[in-house]
């Protein structure tokens, strides 16, 4: 059975997104999937099915690999901080190679990681994709680490401050 925009409209419980990726899982058409709901009007629709897809598996999740530009777009230009984040998590699931680093979305990430008034949730994620854009570059990965040692951890989560110490204590991997 094709999982519907009415099934994703609504609240949505951990079981229920579980259910979600069942049915995409049995279709094997992820892909499919997230092209139908990822940029719906509804971002409650969006985000359910975002939500969904974050419980895949790596072979799964790897998929999705050709929506790797989409996904970023949709991350760096939704207004729903949900989608951002359920997004910036599928992102953050896919192998990403030195030439599809992309300097707007590290420049995103960088500026949305030390945001002290975003969620703390979208800060690690952006935190722990800015860290592997910049692992290709030494340059860069310089940058990184002055702007999280400057990240003042009486202002963030303990989440947030578990990835600065692990960059910092070069644990990240």
């Amino acid at each position: 059975m094709t999982v519907t925009r009415e099934q994703l409209k609504g609240a949505y419980s951990e079981g229920e997104a579980q259910a979600i990726y069942q049915e995409v899982k049995q279709e094997d058409d992820f892909i499919g999937f997230c092209r139908r709901f990822m940029h719906d009007e509804d971002y409650q629709v969006a985000r359910n099915a975002l939500w969904g897809l974050t419980k895949a598996n790596k072979e799964e999740i790897a998929q999705l690999k050709p929506l790797q530009d989409s996904l970023i777009a949709l991350a760096m230009s939704t207004n729903n901080s949900s989608v951002r984040r359920l997004a910036l998590n599928v992102l953050e699931k896919l192998q990403m190679n030195e030439d599809e680093v992309r300097t707007d979305f590290l420049d995103f990430c960088m500026e949305h990681m030390a945001d002290t008034r975003e969620y703390p949730g979208i800060q690690s994620l952006c935190m722990k994709l800015a860290y592997r854009m910049c692992s290709f570059y030494p340059e860069l990965m310089g940058e990184l680490k002055r702007t999280v040692e400057a990240m003042a951890p009486l202002y963030y989560s303990a989440a947030v401050k578990s990835v600065r110490n692990r960059i910092l204590n070069g644990k990240m991997k």
